[in-house]
């Protein structure tokens, strides 16, 4: 996945700088450099307070050499690598790419997480964080570049204090989370599943069926000012009683689920895809390109329309008749949106909820800050699915764990398939896919976690050159095409169940190195007992 090529090089840097931070591995000075404010910045810590004088961080920024006032006599003491990283932060200019930048200011969520930010520059008091926020927001109005020490010298306060021991236990958090992460993860493999060594057989068997071809379908509707763009992928050979609804999630767009319509078409299962414009792959561009704010939750009403919308059109048929009952799917905010079209509403107290919850900055599992937003956002009463004609739903890498807390699922009425990969960071398997799933009574109902996958292991990107961000294996997770193929698998034996009335089996599957765990309920709580509270 790609960051625009003007932010690359200064993001790189500032992760690299961040990560060494919260990983321990920086020296305690670079944390007392790396933080400034308008004529000089206090770090506290543990009660003492340590003055840092801007004009000589500056100073030392333009000639570390020539610079021997107090300060540079101190940051020559750190290694030569932190050093430079240091000298290349202070240079390189604040965000350069203005447009982007002011957008994402603009956007909900940017807002959230940049006061929670200016909040340690304050020593945690009320309302500093917008005044960083406002500072910055007015500084990218001007068209001179803006460095970090420019930003902090112009936030109109005498003196600014950065509260050390907050961002310290920022990081403690962090480590946490990440630790516990692993343990589940180990719970998960000692779990007593039945071992099923994928067969080639299915995958051969689809082989042989004439290649599914999409048709493409615009759909006039009342809600958007222009058709919306569908693509349609007949079954090869008919032989199921449902079909399939797939909505890509934030940011995705139709051809990069292409390989999970394509699958299950060749499987008997008729799919039509959402092109969901104001939240697809052409808003992020626009975007990236400082023409809009980020999309966020504010786009699911208009995304439950567009659902409403094509249920509509094919019971009326407006598009050809597909099944009996339709099975609500996607990816992320895709399968966000297929639960939020089943009927589920948000279980009253989400204001209070989402206060304890963004407490602190949600550097994992960022999903709290979509589902957080909805607070915000008038959903439509109506549900999109009519009762008898909601198959199951399934949702990848789904989440909503402030949403529906406790027993906040029971209302759904249809099967749920809900997967996970164990290098989620976007939306964490524990709390986010175990949480949700326990809520949820039916029988039928199976929770799936892959190891080694990721929140972008469902997406598949053709062409390098066309992905919008470039992401390292961490993030993408272990051979995004192997996850799929498995997952492809392990759908289609859920629905097969579904239709069939034969609650899918327990287990343990794995196919070319791939391992993934299907849990049923009994599993599912046994898992969460292991892992502890």
């Amino acid at each position: 996945m790609l960051l625009p090529a003007a932010l690359s090089q200064h993001v790189r840097r500032g992760l690299a700088l961040l990560a060494s931070l919260l990983l321990g591995t920086a020296s305690p000075l670079l944390l007392l450099a790396t933080a400034r404010a308008a004529d000089r910045l206090d770090v506290r810590l543990d009660g003492l307070s340590l003055p840092i004088d801007l004009h000589q961080l500056e100073a030392w920024s333009l000639d570390p050499t020539g610079s021997r006032n107090e300060l540079g006599i101190w940051l020559e003491l750190l290694d030569s690598s932190s050093r430079e990283d240091l000298l290349s932060l202070l240079r390189s200019p604040l965000l350069p790419d203005r447009g982007f930048a002011l957008q994402l200011l603009q956007s909900w969520a940017g807002r959230q997480v940049l006061e929670a930010v200016g909040e340690l520059f304050a020593g945690g008091k009320p309302g500093s964080g917008v005044l960083l926020l406002t500072t910055l927001r007015e500084r990218l109005q001007r068209p001179e570049p803006i460095r970090f020490v420019d930003l902090l010298q112009a936030v109109p306060t005498p003196q600014l204090t950065l509260d050390l021991d907050g961002l310290l236990q920022l990081a403690a958090l962090w480590r946490r989370q990440l630790e516990e992460q692993t343990l589940a993860l180990k719970q998960l493999r000692d779990l007593p599943l039945r071992l099923r060594q994928e067969s080639e057989t299915g995958a051969r068997l689809a082989a042989i069926q004439p290649d599914p071809r999409p048709r493409a379908i615009a759909l006039t509707v009342a809600h958007r000012p222009v058709p919306l763009e569908l693509e349609l992928w007949p079954a090869v050979a008919p032989r199921q009683r449902s079909w399939v609804l797939l909505m890509p999630g934030l940011g995705g767009s139709s051809a990069q689920l292409g390989w999970l319509a394509r699958g299950l078409a060749a499987r008997g299962w008729p799919v039509l895809m959402i092109e969901h414009p104001g939240s697809n792959e052409a808003a992020v561009r626009q975007m990236l390109d400082g023409q809009r704010p980020p999309p966020g939750a504010e786009t699911l009403p208009d995304r439950l329309a567009d659902v409403e919308a094509v249920l509509a059109a094919e019971r009326q048929g407006q598009i050809p008749g597909l099944g009996d009952s339709v099975v609500l799917m996607g990816h992320s905010l895709g399968g966000l949106s297929a639960l939020l079209a089943s009927g589920l509403r948000p279980a009253p107290g989400l204001t209070r909820r989402c206060e304890r919850a963004l407490d602190v900055i949600p550097l994992i599992n960022i999903s709290r800050l979509l589902q957080c937003q909805l607070q915000e956002v008038p959903l439509p009463e109506q549900a999109s699915a009519r009762p008898g004609t909601l198959a199951a739903v399934v949702s990848f890498n789904g989440f909503g764990s402030l949403l529906w807390p406790g027993r906040g699922l029971e209302r759904l009425k249809a099967p749920l398939l809900i997967t996970g990969g164990g290098l989620d960071l976007v939306t964490p398997p524990v709390s986010e896919q175990l949480a949700l799933f326990l809520q949820h009574p039916d029988p039928r109902s199976r929770l799936v976690m892959v190891e080694g996958g990721s929140h972008f292991s469902v997406v598949r990107v053709k062409e390098q050159e066309q992905a919008l961000w470039r992401l390292g294996d961490g993030l993408v997770g272990v051979a995004p095409v192997r996850v799929q193929e498995l997952l492809l698998s392990l759908t289609s034996d859920f629905l097969s169940s579904v239709d069939a009335a034969i609650p899918m089996a327990p287990q343990r599957r794995s196919r070319d190195g791939v391992t993934a765990y299907v849990l049923d309920g009994a599993s599912a709580r046994r898992w969460r007992r292991r892992i502890g509270p």
